[in-house]
């Protein structure tokens, strides 16, 4: 019995390098890798030996006869994505990296612990022997995977389980609640690293440009996973129901995770890592109908196959589709039936204004020559992402990225010695999780280059190191036994009540529960710069 990949994917291609048989595409360097949503096995050549299964980081592969119901569509996915085209199941030659002799006690600064930091910080230790300082903004690590993953999709997030290793290495010195371009400046901060890697996302919302957006209860998709997810200090940025009905502009995969989480029970809710603070509201304020709005055709949807095929799949959820250019079609005036839930796809359609006094009442659209009026309790924008600027950094304001050329980062047609850049902060918001894994290779592989041609100043670094830096500025890091002592706080919590982990949402809580440092288990030891 052949083997099937699911939803959670991450696309790392770690199952690829341990197939015997190369059954799994598109593979790196096949067209469509890093765009695809999820990766393939062949079942006409898989051999069942489950090697992609125990490789896998985040739990996506199954016996296709061992899939539930809601996976069991994934064995189609899988079988399909072979009847239209032909792959290869030869193997392409190794490919070996140069090694470099690099100078002596190299010491490289990685800001960011999401999959992009993780896989950078992967990379510095298999190809260096440099001492690696993480420093992140929040008090706890893992950027999107803990603050942007779905609360559904607990097994896309056992991708941290592979870069919790890492991060515990004896080379690698954990900083949280430091932020570059607040507490100190990229400047600063290259003064006493030989180099630095921005491993920063994009955490920006687009916006949509249109009257009536600064309305209570409109907001953006970032800030409505940031709270439901349970980042620090975020407040609740959507209206109480009063139509029942939800209209997000935007069919990204992202949007089809607030329209899930809208349409799921909250008993289920409830069994998942989902922000506490967030039960309550959703409980109360039910939404019947989520209105999603594409500006194009459903051809152009923004969403992947499979994320839209696991929507499709869920019991209990009527999905209709309405085009724009036939308006006669559209009728969205009638009250919202609160028990359904109903998802409505509306195509080449465009907002034009988002209604209401002192509050959202719905939202004014345009499909062809025709104007209608949507009532809504919410609208939710989720039109893309950009890098928030750090001040002191080069930034490209139209592409809304770090500008760089090959993870070296730029000022004008310049490169900034020592300045590198990964991730979405690199590229743009595109690609998943395993997206990060040949970006950070290869940024990483500049830094190498770049050491070893004499092109960096790999002088000593300032008497006393960062840490004296740090107490000069009065600035009291968390390190990485105050983040462990956060994270048992968490998975106790969430162990009383069945749950994965009951997260800390409040900054203040988090930094007093990093005191509380009784019961920790111990690591390596590790030299504090």
């Amino acid at each position: 019995m052949a083997f099937a990949i699911t939803q959670s994917c991450c696309s790392d291609a770690g199952c690829v390098s341990v197939c015997p048989v190369n059954c799994i595409h598109p593979a790196p360097g096949e067209p469509g890798f890093g765009s695809a949503d999820i990766l393939h096995i062949d079942p006409d050549t898989c051999i069942d030996c489950g090697a992609c299964s125990d490789a896998c980081p985040v739990d996506a592969i199954f016996p296709v006869d061992r899939l539930g119901p809601r996976d069991a569509h994934f064995a189609e996915v899988n079988a399909a994505y072979y009847r239209d085209r032909d792959t290869s199941n030869a193997f392409t030659p190794t490919e070996y990296i140069t090694l470099h002799r690099l100078p002596d006690d190299l010491q490289v600064a990685v800001v960011g612990t999401g999959p992009s930091a993780g896989y950078a910080i992967r990379t510095l230790l298999m190809r260096t022997d440099a001492q690696i300082t993480v420093i992140d903004k929040l008090p706890t690590p893992g950027g999107l995977v803990r603050s942007g993953v779905a609360p559904d999709h607990p097994a896309t997030k056992n991708i941290t389980h592979g870069f919790d290793l890492h991060l515990r290495d004896p080379r690698v010195t954990l900083l949280g609640n430091l932020e570059v371009g607040e507490d100190f400046s990229p400047a600063e901060l290259a003064q006493h690293f030989h180099g630095v890697i921005y491993a920063i996302g994009a955490s920006e919302p687009k916006r949509l440009g249109i009257p009536g957006e600064n309305l209570p209860g409109s907001t953006s998709a970032t800030d409505v996973v940031a709270w439901y997810n349970g980042l620090p200090d975020v407040t609740n940025p959507m209206a109480p129901a009063r139509v029942g009905r939800t209209v997000l502009v935007g069919t990204g995969n992202v949007a089809l995770d607030i329209v899930r989480l809208l349409h799921t029970d909250i008993e289920d809710l409830g069994r998942t890592d989902i922000a506490d603070r967030s039960l309550p509201f959703l409980r109360d304020n039910r939404v019947g109908e989520v209105v999603l709005l594409g500006r194009r055709g459903p051809d152009s949807a923004a969403y992947t196959p499979a994320e839209y095929a696991a929507l499709a799949n869920t019991p209990g959820i009527e999905i209709i589709a309405l085009d724009g250019s036939d308006p006669s079609s559209i009728d969205l005036s009638a009250p919202v039936d609160p028990s359904r839930k109903r998802i409505v796809f509306l195509y080449n359609t465009s907002p034009l204004e988002v209604v209401g006094d002192d509050h959202v009442t719905g939202v004014r659209v345009r499909t062809g020559e025709t104007e209608h009026l949507i009532p809504a309790d919410n609208v939710i924008a989720s039109i893309g992402y950009r890098t928030r600027p750090v001040a002191g950094l080069p930034f490209d304001p139209d592409a809304g990225r770090i500008p760089n050329v090959d993870g070296r980062i730029v000022d004008g047609a310049a490169s900034v010695p020592g300045a590198y850049v990964v991730g979405w902060a690199r590229r743009g918001p595109s690609g998943g999780i395993g997206a990060n894994r040949a970006c950070a290779e290869e940024t990483v592989q500049a830094f190498i280059d770049d050491a070893a041609s004499g092109a960096l100043d790999v002088s000593a670094r300032p008497e006393g190191g960062f840490a004296t830096f740090l107490r000069r500025k009065n600035l009291t890091p968390v390190r990485h036994r105050g983040i462990r002592a956060i994270d048992r706080i968490e998975r106790e919590r969430g162990e009383s009540s069945g749950r994965p982990r009951v997260k800390l949402t409040e900054r203040a809580e988090m930094l007093a529960g990093a005191k509380a440092r009784r019961s920790l288990p111990i690591f390596p030891r590790r030299r504090d710069r």
